[in-house]
C-alpha cells in the first residue's frame, strides 16, 4: 500500500480501535475461545494485515467488528471503538451494540463495508450486479433507484470493469472470477466507507488478477483514505501491501509489528515458521526436485480439443460455442511432476477434466499406458475402458470441503473406491483404510469420524488418502493447495513428494500459483487461452521465459520481501 510520506492520509487519525476483543463459541458445556483478547488500531490511510493458519481466528476478529458472528457464537469481552466521522463523530463502541439492532445496520456497509473471500457464494445468483451494488445506497437512504443505478455504473467503471454500462445488466455467473471480485469491491465502496475490510479477497485468484486486484485496492486507499483491513494467508501479499503487521495463532495475537522489522526480525517461533513456508515456497528458493533420467511416457496427448456448446435462447441472442482446449500436445512420464499453469480460464480445469474422461474431447487423442503394460486411448474410450483407467488415474480436488461427503465417515469416504470396485469389504477394507490414513499422517481411529471434525490441511490429507486407495500410477491434483494456508501448503506437497517413491506416482499438478508449481514439478506447461504456449524443465522456464506470457505471469509473483516490493503501483 502507498507509504506515508506519499499517502497525505497516512499519517491520519485512529478510525477503528478494538481492545482486549474475545469471541466466544458455546455448545452445551464445551467453549471454544475463537479470538482471545485481540488488541489493535486501525488508521486512516493505512493497511493492517492479520496473517495466520486457518482457524487463527483472523475471519472471526473481523466478523466481530461488524457484528455478524454466527450463532452461537458471541463478543464475551472487549471493545471495538469506531469513529464514522473520522474524528468530527461521536466514538460509538460497536461491541456493546444489539448484533441485529438499527444502530449497526446503519454502520455495516456505509462506514465500514466488507470484501469476502468468495464471491459466487457472496453475490445473489438471481439479481443483477447493478441492482446488488446499488441496494446500499437504497437501503441506507443515500440514494434514489435512478441515482443508485447512475452510481453502480460509475463504481464499475472505477474498479476498471469494461464497458460498465451494460455489465450493470449482467449477472455474477457472467462474469470472470477476477471481475466477480471486482463487483464486490464496487459494492463495498458504493457508500464511501471509511473502513474496507479484505478477508481473503484474491486467495482463488490467479496471480496476474491478484496483482491488478491489489492495484485497485491500493489505488482507492490513496483516493479515498481508506484505513484497510487485509486478512490473508499468504506472506507474499503482506510483503506487497501492509504497513503493518498482526499474526494470529490459535485465536490470540502472537507478534504484531511494521512491516519491515516482522519480516525482517521475526520474534515468536510461529511467525518464523510462515516466513520459512512462503520462502520455500518462493521463486528465489530451490527446487524440491532434482533431475530424473529419461523415462517411458505414461500419457501422450495429441491434438486434444474441448469445445463447450453453445446455446439457443428464446427472445435473446444465441451464446456461441466455446473452444476451452485446442490443438493441445502433452507428454507425461513415468515418475514425472508436470505442471500446468496459467490465470482463471485459460483452460487448465478443462484440461484435467478431460484427461480423466469427466468431460468428452470435441478432437484429438490421449494415451495412457496402463502399469500393466499395453496401451489404452482415453478420448473414445468404452465404459469398461474406463473404469479400467481410472482405478489408475485418480484425482484431487482443490476444495477438501466440498470433496468429502459430510455424511459419510472418513473410513466410508476413503473406502468407497475400494468397495465400488469390489475389491474389500468388511475388516479387511477397515484395515486398509487405517494404513492409509497412517499413510497420509493421520491416525487410523480418525476413520470413525466426519469431516466436520478436521481441519482443512487434514481434509485435504484424507482426500489424498482416498485417491490413492486403488494404488494409481497417476494423479491429477486440480489446485490442491490454493484452499490451504502457507504451512499446510509445504506440508502437502512434501507429503506427496515423500509417497511418489514409494507408491511408484506420476503427478500432473494444476496450478495458478507459479512458487508451487516450481517447487514440486519437474516440468512446466503453461496455458493461455485454451493453448499451451511454453514447456520446459521448471529451473530453466522459470529462470529466463521465452514467451511473453510466462514472463507476465513470473512478473506478478508476490516477493515475500517488503523491501522488493515488485507488483508495480502496489509499493510506495
Amino acid at each position: 500500500m502507498p507509504d506515508a510520506a506519499a499517502n497525505p492520509a497516512a499519517d491520519g487519525e485512529i478510525v477503528l480501535d478494538v481492545a482486549d476483543l474475545s469471541t466466544q463459541f458455546r455448545a452445551g458445556s464445551a467453549t471454544l475461545r475463537a479470538v482471545e483478547r485481540v488488541s489493535f488500531q486501525l488508521r486512516r490511510g493505512r493497511t493492517l494485515c492479520i496473517v495466520g493458519e486457518s482457524g487463527s481466528g483472523k475471519s472471526m476478529t473481523a466478523r466481530s467488528i461488524l457484528r455478524i458472528v454466527p450463532h452461537p457464537g458471541r463478543i464475551t469481552s472487549g471493545a471495538i471503538r469506531f469513529t464514522p466521522q473520522g474524528g468530527g463523530g461521536p466514538c460509538v463502541d460497536l461491541a456493546t451494540l444489539p448484533a441485529k439492532g438499527r444502530q449497526i445496520r446503519a454502520i455495516r456497509g456505509r462506514d465500514i463495508a466488507m470484501v469476502f473471500q468468495e464471491p459466487m457464494t457472496s453475490l445473489s445468483p438471481i439479481h443483477r450486479i447493478g441492482w446488488q451494488i446499488g441496494e446500499a445506497l437504497l437501503a441506507h437512504g443515500l440514494a434514489t433507484r435512478r441515482e443508485a443505478m447512475a452510481r453502480a455504473v460509475a463504481l464499475l467503471r472505477q474498479v476498471e470493469i469494461p464497458d460498465p454500462e451494460s455489465a450493470v445488466a449482467r449477472y455474477p455467473f457472467e462474469f470472470s472470477g477476477g471481475m466477480r471480485q471486482r463487483a464486490m469491491i464496487a459494492m463495498a465502496l458504493a457508500c464511501n466507507p471509511k473502513v474496507l475490510i479484505a478477508d481473503e479477497p484474491t486467495t482463488a485468484l490467479d496471480v496476474t488478477t491478484q496483482a491488478e486486484i491489489l492495484r485497485l485496492i491500493a489505488r482507492l486507499q490513496q483516493a479515498h483514505g481508506l484505513a484497510v483491513l487485509f486478512i490473508t494467508h499468504d506472506m507474499g501479499v503482506v510483503a506487497q501491501i501492509a504497513d503493518d503487521v498482526l499474526v494470529m495463532y490459535q485465536g490470540e495475537v502472537v507478534e504484531r509489528a511494521d512491516v519491515q522489522t516482522l519480516f525482517a526480525a521475526p520474534q515468536h517461533p510461529y511467525t518464523r515458521k510462515l516466513l520459512d513456508s512462503a520462502r520455500r515456497l518462493g521463486m528465489a528458493a530451490p527446487s524440491a526436485r532434482v533431475p530424473r533420467p529419461p523415462a517411458a511416457p505414461v500419457l501422450q496427448v495429441r491434438g486434444l480439443s474441448v469445445t463447450y456448446p453453445g446455446e439457443r435462447r428464446f427472445l435473446r441472442p444465441s451464446r456461441p460455442g466455446v473452444a476451452a482446449v485446442r490443438n493441445l500436445d502433452l507428454d507425461l512420464f513415468e515418475g514425472e511432476n508436470l505442471g500446468i499453469v496459467g490465470e482463471s480460464g485459460s483452460g487448465k480445469t478443462t484440461l484435467g477434466s478431460a484427461l480423466i474422461r469427466v468431460l468428452r474431447p470435441s478432437a484429438g487423442r490421449i494415451d495412457y499406458t496402463p502399469r500393466e503394460g499395453g496401451q489404452l486411448e482415453l478420448a473414445g474410450a468404452d465404459r469398461a475402458g474406463l473404469r479400467r483407467a481410472h482405478r489408475q488415474i485418480r484425482m484431487v480436488f482443490q476444495d477438501p470441503f466440498a470433496s468429502l461427503n459430510p455424511r459419510m465417515t472418513v473410513g466410508q469416504c476413503i473406502g468407497e473406491p475400494l468397495l465400488v470396485n469390489g475389491l474389500m469389504h468388511g475388516a479387511v477394507l477397515a484395515a486398509r483404510v487405517g494404513a492409509l490414513l497412517e499413510l497420509v499422517g493421520l491416525p487410523a481411529a480418525a476413520q470413525t469420524r466426519y469431516p466436520h471434525a478436521f481441519s482443512g490441511g487434514q481434509r485435504q490429507r484424507i482426500v489424498i488418502a482416498r485417491a490413492l486407495a486403488l494404488d494409481p500410477r497417476l494423479i491429477i491434483a486440480d489446485e490442491p493447495t490454493s484452499a490451504l494456508d502457507v504451512t499446510l501448503r509445504s506440508q502437502i506437497l512434501d507429503l506427496l513428494l515423500a509417497l511418489q517413491p514409494k507408491l511408484g506416482l506420476s503427478f500432473i499438478l494444476i496450478s495458478h500459483d507459479l512458487g508451487v508449481i516450481r517447487y514440486f514439478c519437474d516440468r512446466i506447461a503453461v496455458m493461455y487461452r485454451g493453448e499451451i504456449v511454453e514447456t520446459g524443465p521448471a529451473e530453466a522456464l522459470c529462470g529466463a521465459p521465452s514467451h511473453a506470457y510466462t514472463r507476465a505471469l513470473l512478473a506478478a509473483v508476490p516477493e515475500a520481501d517488503p523491501a522488493r516490493r515488485n507488483l508495480i503501483g502496489v509499493a510506495g
